[in-house]
């Protein structure tokens, strides 16, 4: 799945900031990915790889939307800093027979990115976190696991912030 910002009608009519900010999550869920098969590059590399040639540009026929360069930064950088804290958020909200080690790499950095902007970023509303983060599990996925995807950051959600709910 790219970053690529296809001309449609959902498309034409999220304009401006939002879907600067639509995209920038969807590539922050790329990039983290990227650093979990990659583990020696390290978060810096990866920003820097993605902001020179990716986001805003055309790859393979793909058009990488514009992206809101500020927020995808922090998201990628602030995962990876917070990555133990944030697994251990996720675990507790997962059930038993789903542990966060049987989770697929994509979905698992999809739950974390959607806990650090609940954890971390209260400027943001968290329905609006929940359904960009399910929407992007949508992107990737086709059974369950946008549900569980929903279910977790829920939990999560009503936990540090029912107040906003």
């Amino acid at each position: 799945m790219s970053v690529g910002a296809k001309s449609d009608d959902t498309g034409e009519r999220r304009q401006g900031s939002g879907r600067r900010r639509s995209v920038a999550r969807l590539a922050a869920v790329q990039a983290l990915y990227q650093l979990e098969i990659n583990p020696g590059l390290g978060a810096e590399s990866v920003v820097r790889e993605f902001r020179l040639h990716r986001l805003g540009r055309e790859i393979d026929g793909d058009l990488y939307g514009e992206a809101d360069e500020a927020l995808f930064s922090e998201i990628v950088r602030g995962v990876a800093a917070e990555r133990e804290r944030l697994d251990e958020a996720v675990s507790a909200a997962l059930s038993e027979e789903w542990p966060l080690d049987r989770l697929e790499t994509i979905l698992r950095v999809i739950l974390e990115a959607g806990a650090y902007e609940l954890m971390l970023r209260p400027e943001i509303p968290p329905r609006v976190t929940l359904a960009e983060y399910v929407g992007i599990a949508y992107a990737f996925f086709s059974g369950k696991e946008p549900s569980l995807a929903n279910g977790v950051l829920d939990r999560l959600a009503r936990a540090w912030r029912a107040a906003e709910l």
